[in-house]
């Protein structure tokens, strides 16, 4: 089971990466686009949909990948203190009241969007060579899907948490540096910091 649950992670992370690409994209579009209107003066009515809609996809495709790095924000104020048990119990309710039937949601009407968009060839409409829309709204419903099974990954990994007591594990990625984790890493005491501080402040005062 625990392999199916890192595979899943494996295969959230690789989207999220690979659709991250589109942060480039996007900045060369925007300063190809500043170049083009304030110093060869021929602006593209189309690049503001453009942008919108490479934007819109970098946000919605993030979804999965942020989930299963557990990066969502919640409010832990009291969550934080609470046993894996008691937190994995939390979550497992809110999935099932929330996550599950908005996400669902978000998919069914995603692909209705899509659907009648690919129908009517729809193109942006503030300029006649206007970027299709349809492959944007075909992102709702696909990154609707992708959010829906990494939700499912999570919801079995609080059941595990309720049975053992404890988080399974989960693929790692960038995380925020954990200063005590650094200093194990490099076999680094707090002894030897302070030392290295007491060394600098004496080598500042001999100056």
């Amino acid at each position: 089971m625990q392999k199916i649950l890192i595979f899943v992670d494996k295969l959230s992370t690789w989207i999220g990466q690979a659709f991250a690409w589109l942060i480039v994209a996007l900045t060369l579009s925007i300063s190809y686009e500043v170049f083009s209107r304030y110093v060869l003066d021929a602006p593209h009515a189309w690049m503001f949909d453009a942008t919108n809609m490479m934007y819109g996809t970098l946000f919605m495709m993030a979804g999965a990948y942020t989930l299963s790095k557990n990066g969502h924000v919640r409010g832990d104020v009291l969550y934080g203190f609470f046993t894996p048990r008691t937190q994995a119990t939390i979550d497992l309710i809110l999935y099932g009241l929330f996550f599950i039937p908005g996400v669902v949601a978000l998919a069914w009407a995603g692909w209705g969007f899509f659907q009648d968009s690919l129908a009517q060839n729809e193109h942006s409409s503030v300029a006649a060579d206007g970027p299709p829309v349809y492959p944007f709204k075909f992102i709702i419903p696909f990154s609707g899907a992708l959010l829906l099974m990494q939700g499912v990954v999570e919801i079995v990994r609080c059941v595990i948490c309720i049975r053992q007591g404890a988080w399974p594990t989960r693929e790692e990625d960038v995380e925020e540096v954990d200063v005590d984790k650094l200093k194990k890493m490099v076999h680094v005491k707090d002894e030897d910091i302070a030392k290295l501080d007491a060394y600098v402040v004496k080598q500042e005062a001999g100056k």
